[in-house]
């Protein structure tokens, strides 16, 4: 199964390498080149915009030329817009390219999602998915640490990343394996995740608030209060290593307790971690990188429990749009996140970072309190499964998983245990 689908989850590698560097490799160089603070926020923001537009478009493009030249198309726009960064050294122009780069990662990861649901069968699913996550995770962990080997503003340093990118097109390109039928693109309802579950959709706004600003601005963050390049690159990827640790045991609290409440005390550890950041600024690297591990631990599995809970009270046809609705409000957060905090930090000093992020939590908290007082919870849930925020089209991927009853015992006949 590893092997059937190595050639994909290659990709999913190189793919995550040269885009998960990017964001943090802008910011810094940036700095170097002296953009203000709200101009390095528009970056981040363009890349979510053109993640957006990339959702939206890509699988009408499949349905077009097909998924080769499709992933073929987006990788070269990829490509193109890391090498014209030393073009053109202006931030409108940068954040121009930065449309392109994130066109290009919603592109690539929806033809990868629709190549692996057209090729996964019921007994593989589960392990399938699992390799994907692994891989997945992995690989955007590295990728906030090759920021500690790339020069800020140097050519060299987006010519490496061009290459990583080219690089994502050969396994698929190369691959025997015949080319799936092309999927139906997913109608987008934004309103379907609200009439579902209104907590739900202010969860995955809060989830991108956290990290869309956290892992596009943190970079400024970590510059202001004295830590070095390589000590920001593992500033980063503590915080993506926390939400990979914090995957198991969320999804089993999830599964044995109501998913509101998970949310409102995942949402108050983020407080909690906010505070303890703004405190400590950056006068002890250890205790930095430890509290960046624990606001992983608390405010990336958000976005996964707000999706369980959405899809308790979805049907089994609406899981796809659902998914899709929910990834529409994501969007939308991340767009939004970076410039407002890049703002703020501009403004107020760095700190206003995380006392935006914690503001945004405690107006969770308090949401998923009323409404609480509004319903009761589902009576037969679906089960918690890992959402990642690649594609509209990962729903298509996770809605059977999600009808496997919710259990906090192992069941050995279970195909996908």
């Amino acid at each position: 199964m590893i092997i059937s689908f190595s050639a994909l989850f290659l990709s999913v590698i190189l793919l995550q390498l040269s885009s998960g560097g990017v964001g943090p490799l802008d910011a810094l160089s940036g700095i170097v080149l002296g953009f203000s603070t709200s101009q390095i926020g528009l970056l981040g923001s363009a890349h979510f915009f053109g993640f957006f537009i990339g959702c939206w478009w890509a699988p009408r493009l499949i349905g077009n030329v097909g998924h080769s030249r499709a992933f073929a198309a987006f990788t070269a726009t990829g490509a193109i817009s890391m090498i014209a960064h030393f073009v053109v050294v202006d931030p409108i122009a940068w954040a121009l390219m930065r449309v392109g780069s994130g066109l290009c990662v919603a592109g690539c990861y929806t033809v990868v999602e629709a190549w692996l649901q057209a090729k996964v069968t019921n007994e593989t699913r589960g392990r399938a998915m699992g390799v994907y996550r692994v891989v997945d995770m992995g690989a955007s962990l590295a990728a906030q640490l090759v920021i500690s080997v790339l020069e800020p503003a140097a050519y060299v340093s987006y010519n490496i990343l061009a290459i990583l990118f080219c690089a994502a097109l050969l396994p698929i390109t190369l691959t025997r394996s015949p080319q799936p039928a092309t999927p139906d693109a997913p109608r987008l309802r934004p309103m379907l995740a609200v009439s579902r579950s209104p907590l739900a959709a202010a969860g995955v706004v809060v989830a991108a608030l956290s990290s869309a600003s956290f892992r596009m601005v943190g970079p400024v963050y970590g510059t202001e209060v004295g830590l070095q390049t390589n000590q920001i690159a593992w500033f980063l990827a503590a915080f993506v290593l926390g939400g990979a640790l914090a995957q198991y045991p969320v999804g089993w609290l999830a599964d044995k307790y109501d998913r509101r409440w998970v949310l409102i005390w995942l949402s108050a550890a983020a407080v909690g971690s906010c505070i303890t950041t703004i405190l400590i600024g950056g006068g002890n690297t250890t205790l930095v990188m430890l509290n960046a591990t624990v606001f992983g631990l608390t405010a990336f599995p958000i976005y996964s429990v707000a999706a369980a809970h959405a899809n308790d009270f979805a049907t089994s046809e609406e899981r796809v749009e659902l998914s899709a609705a929910l990834m529409f409000f994501y969007a939308l957060g991340a767009i939004a996140a970076p410039l407002f905090a890049s703002g703020l930090i501009q403004r107020y000093g760095p700190s206003a970072l995380f006392v935006m992020i914690a503001v945004g939590h405690v107006v969770l908290i308090v949401f998923g309190l009323t409404r609480m007082r509004a319903r009761p919870t589902a009576e037969k849930r679906t089960r918690y499964v890992y959402a990642p925020r690649t594609s509209f089209t990962i729903g298509r991927l996770t809605r059977r998983q999600r009808e496997t009853p919710p259990r906090t015992t192992k069941d050995e006949n279970d195909p996908d245990e």
